[in-house]
C-alpha cells in the first residue's frame, strides 16, 4: 500500500489539475482525500475538513450517503450501461417523467448528457437547429450577460462573460451578444436587490429590441451567477427577461446547473420568479454528487415536433454522448429527488435561517464589504476598504490566503477571487455550519487584520 508521500509524488509527476496554476502547489500541495462522510472529508493523515463548497458544488446530500450508495450498488449489479439510441431502461424513463413533472410549469421532454457544459451545448444546438428547421434561418446568435459562466467547452465558453476563462480562446468562439448584467454589490443605479425594479435590465431589452430577428436564445443563470463571485440579483430581472424573450420570439434558456435542486431555497431557482424557461439545463447535484450526469428539459412539445419526421428529412437531433442516459446515473438521480423532496427540502428553512445568522456574525468584520444570501448559498465579499467598496489588488490574492488559513483550521472555503462562499451539502449539521462560520471569521481576521 502506498503512503501519503508516494501519492503526492505521483500526483506531482503526472497530474495536471483543473483551474489551477500548478506552481501554487509548491506552497500549497494538494491534499490527498481518502474518505468522506456527510459534510466532512478526511485526508490521508486523518485530519478532517468541513466541505464548505460541496466538492465544487456537486455534493448535495453529503458524502457517502447510505441510500445513494445502496442504489448505486444495486443498479451497478443489474445494468451499469447500455446504449441509449434505440434502447431504453426503467431508470431513464422514470427520471424523465419525474423531471418533467417537477420543473416549474411542467415540461414535455428530457435530453440527457454527461456534464454541465455538455448540457449547455445541447441546449445551444437544439435552439439553433429548431429555428433552422422552422423557417427562420437568420436566428443563429445567442445572448448572454457579462459575468456569466456556462461551462468551458467552446460553445459553452462562447456564452460566458468572464475574461479569465474566455479571453485566450476568443478567436475560436461563437459570435455572441454579450450585454451588461446585474451587479447588485456595486449597483450603478444605487438600488437594493431586495426592492429594485431591475433597472439593470435595460441593456438586455435594448439588445433584444435591436437583434430579435437574428437571436435564437438567451442564456441566463437564474438568481445567482455562481462563478461570478456568487453575484446575486433580483427575480424581477428574470420576470422581465421571460416577458421580453416571449415578445421577441427567442428561446429563454435557464442554466440551473449550479443553482438547481434546492440551492436557492426551492427545487428550481426559476420558481422564485414564477417563470418557465423554454429550455432548462441541469447537472451537478442531479446525482447527489456521485457521478457526472446532466439533463436538458424542453418545455414545449412543439420544439420536439420540429425534429420529428421521416428519416429522409434529416431533421433528427444528431447529438450524442457515449454515456447518455447512463442507468446508474439515472437511478442515483431518482433517489436524490426522493431524498430531496421527502427530507432535505422540508428541513431547509432551518438551515437557511442558521446560515443567515452565520453571515450576520461576519458582516461587521473590517474588510467584509458585503455578505449576501440566496436560499442556502451565502457569500462574503472582501474589500480593501469599505468606503467606496474598494477592491484588493488582484496580485495580493487575499481570497486565496484566506482559503489557506481556513484549510489549516479544518475547512474547505475555496474562493472566487476575493469572494468566500458557503455552498455546503443541504444536509450539513447546524453545529458544523456554525463551526464553518467561526473558521471563516478567524481566517479572514488572520489575513486582513494583520
Amino acid at each position: 500500500m502506498t503512503g501519503v508521500d508516494d501519492i503526492l509524488q505521483l500526483d506531482r509527476a503526472y497530474v495536471w489539475h483543473p483551474c489551477t496554476q500548478m506552481k501554487d502547489h509548491e506552497q500549497q500541495p494538494p491534499l490527498e482525500i481518502v474518505r468522506g462522510c456527510g459534510a466532512l472529508l478526511f485526508d490521508a493523515a486523518g485530519r478532517r475538513y468541513i466541505d464548505g463548497i460541496s466538492s465544487w458544488w456537486v455534493n448535495l446530500l453529503g458524502h457517502a450517503h447510505p441510500r445513494l450508495t445502496r442504489v448505486l450498488q444495486e443498479q451497478a449489479a443489474t445494468l451499469e450501461q447500455v446504449i441509449f439510441a434505440g434502447f431504453t431502461h426503467a431508470p431513464g424513463a422514470r427520471l424523465a417523467a419525474r423531471l418533467c413533472a417537477a420543473a416549474p410549469g411542467g415540461y414535455a421532454k428530457v435530453f440527457y448528457a454527461d456534464c454541465g457544459s455538455a448540457a449547455v451545448e445541447v441546449a445551444l444546438k437544439m435552439s439553433f437547429q429548431f429555428w433552422q428547421q422552422t423557417g427562420q434561418p437568420r436566428k443563429r446568435r445567442f445572448v448572454s450577460v457579462r459575468g456569466a459562466y456556462h461551462g468551458e467547452t467552446l460553445g459553452a465558453l462562447s456564452l460566458g462573460g468572464l475574461a479569465l476563462y474566455r479571453e485566450k480562446f476568443a478567436p475560436l468562439l461563437l459570435d455572441t451578444l454579450m450585454v451588461p448584467g446585474p451587479d447588485c454589490f456595486r449597483c450603478p443605479f444605487q438600488k437594493a436587490r431586495a426592492t429594485c425594479a431591475a433597472e439593470c435590465f435595460a441593456p438586455m431589452q435594448a439588445a433584444l429590441d435591436a437583434h430579435a430577428a437574428d437571436v435564437a436564445g438567451v442564456f441566463i443563470e437564474p438568481l445567482v451567477q455562481c462563478a461570478n463571485g456568487m453575484n446575486m440579483y433580483s427575480p424581477v430581472y428574470l420576470q422581465k427577461l421571460a416577458a421580453a424573450c416571449a415578445a421577441a420570439g427567442v428561446h429563454l434558456i435557464a442554466d440551473e446547473i449550479a443553482v438547481g435542486f434546492g440551492r436557492t431555497g426551492t427545487l428550481f431557482a426559476s420558481e422564485q420568479a414564477g417563470i418557465a424557461p423554454d429550455l432548462l439545463c441541469l447537472s451537478k447535484g442531479l446525482t447527489g454528487g456521485y457521478m457526472p450526469f446532466a439533463a436538458v428539459l424542453v418545455r414545449d412539445a412543439q420544439m420536439f415536433d420540429a425534429f420529428y419526421g421521416e428519416y429522409s428529412e434529416m431533421k433528427a437531433f444528431y447529438h450524442s454522448h457515449s454515456y447518455t442516459g447512463n442507468p446508474m446515473a439515472c437511478r442515483l438521480a431518482l433517489e436524490t429527488m426522493d431524498i430531496l423532496t421527502a427530507e432535505a427540502l422540508p428541513a431547509l428553512p432551518v438551515r437557511i435561517a442558521a446560515l443567515q445568522r452565520v453571515l450576520a456574525s461576519l458582516a461587521g468584520l473590517a474588510h467584509v464589504g458585503e455578505t449576501r444570501q440566496c436560499g442556502f448559498i451565502g457569500a462574503i465579499e472582501l474589500v480593501a476598504a469599505r468606503a467606496g467598496k474598494r477592491a484588493y489588488p488582484p496580485e495580493q490574492r487575499i481570497g486565496w490566503q484566506v482559503y489557506r488559513a481556513a484549510l489549516r483550521r479544518g475547512a474547505i472555503l475555496r474562493p472566487l477571487g476575493d469572494v468566500l462562499y458557503f455552498l455546503t451539502p443541504l444536509t450539513i449539521p447546524l453545529e458544523l455550519l456554525e463551526e464553518l462560520g467561526a473558521i471563516a471569521r478567524d481566517s479572514i481576521r488572520e489575513v486582513t487584520e494583520r
